[in-house]
């Protein structure tokens, strides 16, 4: 018999990996993305997956998977019925399927299995992303098999991983919650992408995730871990107006692993400050005791739009580029003095804006 215990055994595992809906009838969603980039095609693949409602027959329970792929293209599939979703409780393992030859409960399958039996669908655990997805309208199709060594999940290499929004978030204080399951990690497989198959070995791969009953009003984000000549750097920066029990804040984070370190820049141990233009700039500084990091991405390409759960359901509510121009400065202070410790560049940078109003730039302060 297969031992799925041994499979599911994660190498890193931050908090939040596992599934947090509490089985009520409040409005709920939860939203998974996991991403891999290919620097010598120079393009990037992610895959959104995401439950909303699931204890069904509410106006907007279903679920769907979502990819953006070479060049920005976009493929998106429903799924309408929760019941042939599954994830676990304690550790990150999900999947929904939506058209197979199989008699079971929805469930884990060897990726043998898993192909073997479903027409539709995807699976993914901490080292595993695999599914098969298509537009009937077009006849667009996506397939996907690849597994994933994880290097950094969100934290100092070999210590205790943290949470990405702090220890209250295990409270459910803030809504939506926001973890960062992995911030660097390698991948080997395939991409069938409408008719052209992408194989790559060792390529840098991302995983993170959102949950809650409440829905992010405004955000911004910037992530990438495929730098020109530093292999090991990884950077997820945001922000946004989050829920904090019965009121809103803004709040913004930059986080940097590199060479084994976790550079951290967050509300209670930073100042951090922003000005992201509707689209095209996205700028913020962080600077705490030790510490001071510059990033600046810009795009002078339109971005793809996207869709995200909303209180009305999944819609398209954000935008997002995979090729955007990164440059980082990260500085060190001794005394009155300061050094750079850390000058990287990136093209292949993603870059996002979503949810509220974007007519005019969004300033912190």
């Amino acid at each position: 018999m297969f031992d799925i215990a041994q499979y599911f055994r994660p190498t890193i595992q931050t908090p939040h990996s596992g599934y947090h809906w509490d089985r009520s009838d409040r409005r709920f969603f939860e939203g998974w993305y996991y991403r891999v980039t290919l620097p010598a095609e120079k393009q990037t693949f992610a895959f959104m997956y995401s439950i909303e409602d699931p204890i069904g027959d509410q106006p907007y329970s279903g679920g769907a998977a979502q990819v953006l792929g070479a060049k920005d293209e976009y493929l998106c599939r429903t799924f309408p019925d929760v019941k042939n979703f599954w994830a676990q409780k304690d550790t990150l393992a999900l999947g929904h399927w939506r058209e197979n030859n199989l008699q079971i409960a929805p469930q884990y399958l060897t990726p043998q299995e898993f192909e073997h039996h479903n027409i539709e669908g995807y699976q993914a655990t901490d080292t595993l992303n695999q599914g098969m997805i298509r537009d009937p309208g077009t006849g667009f199709d996506c397939r996907w098999k690849y597994e994933i060594q994880p290097i950094y999940g969100w934290g100092d290499r070999k210590k205790w991983q943290q949470s990405t929004a702090g220890w209250l978030s295990q409270m459910q204080i803030f809504e939506p919650g926001w973890q960062i399951l992995m911030a660097h990690g390698l991948a080997t497989g395939w991409i069938h992408w409408n008719g052209r198959l992408y194989e790559f070995n060792n390529a840098p791969a991302y995983g993170e995730k959102n949950w809650g009953g409440g829905f992010p009003k405004k955000w911004f984000w910037l992530n990438c871990n495929s730098f020109e000549q530093h292999s090991d750097l990884a950077l997820t920066a945001g922000g946004g107006r989050r829920g904090v029990l019965c009121w809103m804040e803004s709040v913004a984070m930059v986080g940097i692993h590199y060479q084994g370190k976790f550079y951290e820049f967050v509300p209670w141990n930073s100042q951090v400050s922003w000005d992201i233009k509707p689209w095209g700039k996205w700028h913020m500084q962080a600077r705490n005791h030790k510490y001071e990091v510059e990033l600046t991405g810009t795009t002078t390409l339109p971005g793809t739009p996207l869709r995200a759960p909303t209180e009305k359901g999944l819609t398209f509510c954000c935008r997002d580029t995979m090729q955007g121009e990164l440059n980082l400065q990260l500085r060190e202070f001794s005394g009155t003095q300061q050094k750079i410790i850390l000058k990287a560049q990136s093209f292949l940078c993603g870059l996002e804006i979503g949810g509220g109003s974007w007519e005019n730039s969004w300033q912190s302060g």
